[in-house]
């Protein structure tokens, strides 16, 4: 089994590290690694998406880069691997030596984290609202606390603060939302708590199977020992067993309504908080203390983020509802709230089966207006149940909806998939949509 120890060893013995993409955590696992003066090779397929300051970085620290498309002579002499998150590492394997070892962003730079432990949060749905609500929750006990991972800042910045300012304010607790990316290549990490919310199909345009999924989500506790807790939702509680957890387990009632003085909407932030705060308590955060963080958090952008009201019609941003399980929870979120649902969905659909919606969005749905992909795979499932329709563009769509809708109804947009058809990310397709909603006079 490999080590936090064997992979700090080869840093030290100035292993060759490649990194491939130019995103944040590969930016900043770059400047990390250059800081403590390993060896680096660059790994781009396409040079636009690297960022002005990074490529003068890249250029005036003389970090070789290999850009276009993948080939097995540029990994020679790979020791060390560090991906993208979203690349999936198996196509990857014909490329690399084969003792190269693939490691995340996020076990490299917990290397240099002074053994600050972790809480780490993942699931399919919920990760980043309950990242954020056990961040809240410490912060109203007074701690110092580390916000990254998936959820935005990588590690590695926290990382390379330690290096530089080794003096410098230091966290009591790393609050990391952990993607089944991420775990997939983690060696070692081992939090001290570790939260899995929940276990549906996703991503299987990544992953190959559903079993392979679930593994990568597993990963997060690998190696706990019994001196460490994983925090289940119900309805995954015997994947303890399945996996032979060591950690001391914690099951965690998703219908139990303690934070009720909640702006979040929706049963599943109830359970959202609720496995929160089961994991915090553990870090010895007192409930009063739960109960005021709760009090004083509001909707994230695009995670059911009430965006206006017009003409007694309210426009509700769930662009991160990206599965058809997230659509689930969006459904029944608004609708609990008393509106009749104009939906808005489309995009690249990653998997999942929308017939078994349709009992739940029978009684609740008006009208679904598709735009963008997978427009097939919707029409299919749904045109013989609900009134339909489709244009190009979120912009199309939208206006449909909008002269549609009557006072008391809603305009959601959960789209129940990717956004990679017309847009970078969910962020963006969810501000597109903020940015139209607020247009409207």
């Amino acid at each position: 089994m490999i080590t936090l120890s064997d992979i700090k060893e080869k840093l030290d013995n100035k292993s060759c590290v490649h990194i491939v993409g130019a995103g944040a955590s590969g930016r900043a696992a770059a400047k990390l690694l250059h800081a403590y003066g390993v060896p680096l090779i660059f790994h781009e397929q396409n040079e636009t998406n690297i960022q002005p300051e990074f490529k003068k970085f890249l250029t005036e620290e003389q970090i070789p880069c290999f850009f276009g498309e993948h080939k097995k002579e540029n990994f020679a002499g790979c020791d060390i691997f560090i991906p993208s998150p979203g690349a999936a590492i198996a196509q990857f394997r014909e490329y690399l030596p084969q003792n190269a070892l693939a490691v995340s962003e996020t076990e490299m730079a917990y290397l240099f984290c002074e053994n600050v432990p972790i809480l780490g949060i993942t699931g399919t749905s919920g990760k980043t609202t309950t990242t954020t609500i056990c961040s809240a929750m410490f912060e109203e006990q007074g701690l110092r606390v580390f916000t990254g991972g998936n959820i935005g800042t990588p590690l590695s910045e926290y990382a390379l603060t330690r290096i530089q300012n080794p003096q410098g304010p230091k966290a009591d607790v790393l609050v990391l939302e952990l993607s089944s990316f991420q775990l997939q290549t983690c060696n070692a990490l081992r939090p001290h708590v570790g939260i899995c919310l929940n276990i549906s199909a996703n991503h299987l345009d990544y992953h190959k199977d559903m079993q392979e999924y679930t593994e990568a989500k597993m990963n997060l506790f690998a190696r706990q020992t019994e001196d460490d807790y994983a925090v289940l939702g119900q309805d995954i509680a015997s994947l303890a067993e399945e996996y032979g957890f060591m950690a001391k387990t914690v099951i965690f009632d998703a219908a139990q309504k303690n934070f009720p003085n909640t702006k979040l909407l929706g049963q599943h932030n109830q359970a959202n908080a609720e496995a929160a705060w089961q994991a915090c308590r553990l870090f010895g955060v007192t409930f009063d203390n739960a109960q005021k963080a709760m009090e004083k958090i509001r909707p994230m952008e695009n995670r059911l983020e009430f965006v206006r009201e017009l003409d007694g019609v309210a426009y509700i941003n769930d662009s991160k509802c990206t599965t058809v399980t997230a659509l689930a929870v969006a459904i029944k979120a608004v609708s609990d709230a008393g509106r009749p649902i104009i939906l808005l969905a489309g995009g690249k659909f990653k998997g999942g089966d929308l017939q078994a919606l349709i009992p739940l969005m029978q009684g609740k749905i008006k009208h679904i207006a598709l735009y963008g992909g997978s427009r097939e795979t919707f029409e299919t499932a749904w045109k013989n149940v609900f009134s339909l329709s489709y244009d190009t563009t979120l912009a199309e769509a939208l206006n449909r909806a909008k002269s549609m809708a009557e006072s008391g109804d809603a305009v959601l947009l959960a789209p129940a998939t990717a956004s990679f058809d017309q847009y970078k990310s969910y962020i963006a397709r969810g501000n597109d949509f903020r940015n139209l909603a607020n247009s409207f006079a």
